[in-house]
């Protein structure tokens, strides 16, 4: 195991939470949404009730992975003139408040705009654990490989249903922190049932060697949470946290996140069904 893996702060938040007997519960947000303040308000709030890692995303003009929900709040947050360099505000923010372990969810093309080098030194020095990157192979990673080894970053890849047998491999082999699998093959959204292909995903990362695979993508409400926790290591909550911030502010986020968190337990049950 190298340095930089020994470091991880987001298998550091996985293994603690499996030291307790449940997955890890991981929360997304927006950065800017409705406000850089209340983003922060939001993460320290996820961090409060129950999340073990916070995802930030950044706003982005053509979002190909996300759905309806997470599209609005972007929208938004872009036109109240939400910059890239603000994202290392929101991380710090968080990060100075809480032990949850901060990344930013990112399309590749602010990241590059900005100069991967520079992001992750500014990310790094932020307290960010790491990136998850949707639209960025490994094959094509070299320059983030580099960067994150040297500013020590967790580098989080997406498999999917899709994933070839060596697809998989090579993004096991090129992630650092954890895996993030996809459920479904589609854009992100609440939906009333989790996808039986999750499971699959989870498996097959976990036959090329992946310690810790977190799901996301449809996950929004305590039973899916519980679902999922049975065989992956985290599980990722999007749509249903910005939609909770939207129609109800950081309090709304506090409650969801308190509820979904009764899901972790690797058992199965809550104190309350037990």
């Amino acid at each position: 195991m190298t340095t930089a893996q020994t470091t991880s702060k987001s298998a550091a938040a996985i293994d603690k939470a499996r030291a307790e007997g449940r997955a890890a519960l991981i929360g997304y947000l927006p950065a800017g949404y409705p406000s850089v303040e209340e983003t922060i308000a939001a993460g320290i709030a996820l961090a409060e009730n129950g999340a073990d890692l916070i995802e930030i995303g950044i706003p982005y003009s053509d979002p190909v992975m996300d759905g309806q929900v997470i599209q609005a709040a972007t929208t938004e947050a872009l036109a109240k003139g939400f910059s890239v360099s603000q994202v290392f505000d929101v991380v710090q923010g968080i990060t100075s408040r809480t032990d949850a372990a901060v990344l930013v969810m990112t399309y590749w093309n602010p990241v590059v705009r900005m100069g991967v080098d520079e992001f992750s030194r500014r990310l790094a020095e932020a307290g960010g654990a790491g990136l998850i990157t949707p639209d960025l192979i490994p094959d094509e990673a070299a320059e983030w490989m580099e960067a994150s080894d040297k500013y020590g970053l967790d580098r989080v890849f997406l498999v999917a249903p899709s994933s070839t047998t060596e697809r998989m491999q090579r993004t096991v082999d090129a992630s650092r922190g954890f895996v993030y699998a996809v459920s479904i093959m589609g854009v992100t959204g609440a939906r009333t049932s989790v996808s039986t292909a999750a499971k699959d995903v989870v498996a097959a990362a976990h036959a090329a060697g992946a310690e810790r695979v977190c799901v996301g993508l449809g996950v929004s409400n305590a039973g899916q949470v519980r679902e999922i926790a049975a065989y992956a290591e985290g599980v990722i909550v999007g749509t249903a946290l910005v939609a909770a911030i939207r129609d109800g502010g950081v309090d709304a986020v506090a409650a969801l996140t308190k509820d979904l968190s009764t899901g972790l337990s690797r058992s199965g049950l809550t104190e309350e069904e037990a």
